[in-house]
């Protein structure tokens, strides 16, 4: 006769219950519009669905969270922002290191404000900088170097992803060792940050299928 051991409860980095409480509601929130969403092909209006964030998972979360506390990253960028989520564990991680800011980045403004509420409900507002409007505007001045990026955001229907424009204006402004993790694997982004002479090293994960991790190295180390 075999007795079964129960299963462990999953681990969870973050511990702090007023931070778990909102990402528990967000994530249970998470929903797509009854149209189903911007899907390929189609002409891309980020404004069409105010209310919906399409965010991270929790894995990509919790990897993300233990991530910057084990570099100790007190400088942060995300591309773009939505409903708060993926800035929700960056600001908990900045917070548990000490100190620091996220920028943020949405061109919607009421999903800029909903990520503001959200983050008040979190207690972590006051690490957090959004600047609403176009990233390839916002983004150009990070106000120093960064340790972490999140090169997510909305698809567009031709020519250079989003993806791989706002990488190109994040990467310089990286310190030599910051990640970025980037959430729909697009092929010019992941073509830019495979290509060692842009100072990357990369490697796809096996979360949400299209999770790609890469550390700044420094450009032409081919080693």
């Amino acid at each position: 006769m075999t007795t079964e051991t129960p299963s462990a409860t999953p681990a969870r980095p973050l511990v702090d219950p007023q931070v778990l409480a909102v990402l528990d509601r967000l994530h249970g929130e998470r929903r797509r519009p009854r149209n189903g969403g911007p899907r390929r092909p189609f002409d891309p209006d980020p404004f069409a669905h105010p209310e919906v964030g399409f965010s991270i998972h929790p894995d990509q979360g919790d990897l993300i969270y233990l991530l910057c506390r084990a570099i100790g990253a007190t400088r942060v960028v995300e591309f773009a922002t939505s409903l708060g989520v993926s800035t929700i564990y960056f600001a908990a991680a900045v917070r548990d290191n000490g100190g620091g800011t996220v920028i943020g980045s949405e061109i919607v403004p009421e999903k800029a404000a909903t990520a503001h509420r959200s983050l008040a409900e979190a207690g972590l507002d006051d690490f957090v900088d959004i600047r609403v409007g176009d990233a390839r505007e916002t983004l150009r001045d990070l106000g120093g170097p960064a340790d972490f990026a999140l090169i997510d955001g909305f698809p567009v229907a031709s020519g250079p992803t989003l993806a791989r424009q706002v990488m190109e204006i994040v990467a310089p402004q990286l310190r030599l060792g910051a990640l970025v993790v980037n959430d729909n694997g697009e092929p010019d982004y992941l073509d830019f940050v495979r290509d060692p002479v842009n100072g990357f090293r990369s490697l796809a994960l096996p979360l949400k299928g299209s999770t790609e991790l890469s550390v700044k190295v420094g450009g032409e180390d081919r080693r």
